[in-house]
């Protein structure tokens, strides 16, 4: 078989994969309002591990309802989640694919708020920088609280039957809002020096620990240098030195597994790096228009013919040459790889077998995780394991399926990809098939 590293088994502690790829956190919303879950996500995980990747990472799941980034995505916030995601899993297992559900928490970035709550918390209480969401400052007892929740959190992906659990602890999500130096402003126990921002975390994976032992596999996502200042005259935030000690203080603590990833925001010219569709971002964004104190100023200035050229070139300058997507983290992976004892995964827009196979011979990285490559390609694994060293029609990191995401639902917007629209809605609308039982 080419590409044979692809599909070596990799053995965490206690957790095998059965190859090298994982489907990485991504999806729509999918489920009730409430936080219930739906079929349509059982079907969309269901894709691709028919697909054959050895693992799906779930997309956010917030630990609270406070916690999530908006209404109609599924959570673990009670012990009535539990049968949802236990069939979930069920589904998943039967093609042999591994289930990490990802515990999240929003912190002050949202993209659209529910009705239960005005004001998200953080390590802050400066706002939102991008869509303006005004957040509160944490209390130590609202961060005592929070931790409980997460390790809640993974005793009921634990009692679902699930194979573990990762901590979104990346690209400005409450986290990330605790560990990055652009970020956390505090002046207690839980800001100042790395150590201290550092704090929140440990204090979650101690606790997850305490609640589900230690056979249960636990892996953290983190934006190993932040570019917090790709856009605005921010500080730079956290280095890759700086997310290296992270890590291996992690690892003290119990994490099995480091997931890598960039960027101090979602979305972040460098996460999920690509085109910056204007069009599309134009006729989407209007749902977020009554959601933060800049939204407005935002669709303005995308809707401007001007403006909107200004803001392409300044992503597209701080995204980087646009045929080095593909990889574009690898060197922050390989240089964690070499500082901790445990498996590293790398995000990155893969999609050449020979590009993951490389990365994985050279040793940059133990795995892979797609997000955007797997939904114009659900069956990228089973196209590699046929010969194909690249899909036929390949991902154009077009981004149209972000943009798309707030209001219709996720799939692969191109269509230069398809026959026809027609053809691209058919294919988008799948995640429908098969419908609920009632």
């Amino acid at each position: 078989m080419p590409h044979e590293s692809i599909f070596q088994p990799l053995a965490f502690k206690h957790l095998t994969v059965k190859n090298r790829i994982f489907r990485s956190n991504v999806s729509g919303r999918f489920d009730n309002y409430d936080g219930s879950g739906t079929q349509t996500r059982i079907n969309w995980e269901v894709k691709f591990a028919k697909g054959g990747v050895g693992a799906i990472v779930s997309s956010f799941v917030p630990v609270t309802i406070r916690g999530r980034i908006m209404p109609n995505y599924a959570t673990i916030d009670r012990d009535e989640r539990i049968p949802f995601w236990r069939a979930l899993g069920r589904a998943v297992h039967a093609h042999k694919c591994k289930y990490i559900l990802q515990l999240s928490h929003g912190g002050r970035q949202r993209d659209v708020p529910g009705i239960e709550y005005d004001k998200g918390l953080s390590s802050t209480d400066e706002r939102e920088p991008l869509h303006g969401f005004e957040c509160e400052r944490m209390t130590v007892e609202q961060i005592e609280e929070t931790v409980a929740a997460f390790a809640e959190g993974a005793r009921r992906a634990r009692e679902a039957d699930l194979d573990g659990v990762e901590l979104h602890g990346a690209n400005g999500y409450l986290i990330t809002q605790f560990l990055s130096s652009a970020i956390n402003d505090r002046q207690d126990a839980y800001g100042g020096t790395l150590d201290r921002r550092a704090r929140f975390v440990r204090e979650i994976v101690r606790a997850i620990r305490a609640k589900v032992g230690p056979d249960f596999h636990l892996q953290m996502k983190i934006s190993a240098t932040e570019f917090a200042d790709a856009l605005e005259g921010r500080k730079k935030g956290n280095t890759l030195q700086e997310s290296i000690q992270v890590c291996k203080w992690l690892v003290e603590d119990g994490v099995d597994a480091i997931h890598v990833s960039t960027g101090a925001a979602f979305p972040h010219p460098k996460n999920p790096a690509g085109d910056l569709p204007l069009d599309e971002l134009v006729r989407t964004y209007d749902t977020l228009l009554s959601s933060g104190g800049l939204t407005l100023r935002n669709y303005l200035f995308f809707r401007g013919r001007l403006t909107g050229k200004i803001f392409r070139s300044r992503w597209e300058d701080a995204r980087g040459p646009a045929d080095r997507i593909e990889g574009m983290i690898l060197p922050d992976a390989k240089a964690i790889k070499a500082a901790v004892p445990v498996p590293v995964i790398c995000t990155g827009g893969f999609q050449t077998a020979a590009v993951i196979s490389r990365a994985l011979d050279e040793r940059w990285c133990d795995a892979v995780s797609i997000a955007r490559p797997l939904i114009a390609n659900n069956t990228l694994v089973r196209m590699f394991q046929d010969g194909f060293g690249r899909p036929p029609k390949p991902c154009t990191y077009c981004n149209r399926c972000l943009v798309n995401a707030v209001e219709n639902p996720l799939g692969c917007y191109d269509e230069s990809r398809f026959a026809s629209r027609e053809d691209m809605v058919r294919e988008i609308m799948t995640v429908y098939d098969p419908p609920p039982a009632f």
